[in-house]
């Protein structure tokens, strides 16, 4: 479905990536491991069009999308879902969770998609009135999924969705994720937590400095001494 092959990225002409290769089948979870700065947001973004590579290619369903914009990038089946959250305040629960179906021309999608959600997620329909801005973290964390669901993704992109949560709502979220991969939803992951994260995944990638050192079945990788050692404190 996904596949990236020897991109570069630069800040400021300054790369970050690094001749980094990956690739994500249909109905696999696949997990990006490593350190803060390591550059799996950049990569993220990378694939989303929010940055472009300097080098390399991207290809989505045998498409090439290394330049695409990221609206195209959405319309085509990837969805996005930022470490940051990215929701609207102001606006209530159901109000950002109909944002994020706006690709969608069909009312009865949309309200499908909306129920689906709600499914997943019950606390939302509870708040469904509420403004965004006053849910706990962990609830914005779910309506920030949810939004991105909205759309139908072929491939979801999830960026550190456990960041800030306290244990209980780690465990829940991870549970969620794992869930997606249940339904058969397409997910790329980037985690903090790594031991869960290798756990959830069919394979893994591990970045360190910009570069892939490590890819393989996610169990296995927790084997290596590089995980045990950096990651596990073993």
């Amino acid at each position: 479905m996904l596949k990236v092959e020897n991109i570069e990225v630069r800040y400021s002409g300054v790369p970050v990536i690094h001749d980094v290769s990956l690739d994500v089948n249909e109905g696999e979870l696949i997990s990006v491991v490593g350190a803060n700065g390591s550059g799996k947001t950049t990569l993220l973004k990378t694939i989303s069009g929010t940055l472009h590579p300097t080098k390399g290619s991207i290809q989505f369903d045998n498409e090439d999308i290394t330049r695409s914009s990221t609206v195209d990038i959405v319309r085509k089946g990837i969805t996005y879902v930022p470490e940051e959250r990215r929701i609207f305040g102001p606006l209530s629960v159901e109000e950002n969770l109909r944002l994020g179906a706006y690709i969608l021309n069909d009312n009865e999608a949309i309200e499908t998609s909306i129920e689906y959600v709600y499914g997943l997620f019950p606390i939302l329909k509870d708040r469904r009135k509420q403004k965004g801005g006053t849910l706990s973290g962990g609830e914005q964390q779910m309506l920030a999924i949810g939004r991105g669901l909205m759309a139908s993704p072929k491939l979801l992109m999830l960026d550190e969705p456990s960041l800030g949560l306290m244990p209980k709502l780690v465990d829940e979220m991870l549970d969620a994720v794992a869930t997606l991969k249940g339904e058969g939803i397409t997910i790329l992951l980037v985690e903090q937590n790594v031991r869960e994260a290798l756990e959830m995944a069919d394979r893994g990638y591990v970045l360190q400095t910009g570069r892939t050192i490590y890819n393989g079945r996610g169990r296995e990788l927790l084997k290596t001494d590089i995980i045990k050692k950096a990651f596990l404190g073993i």
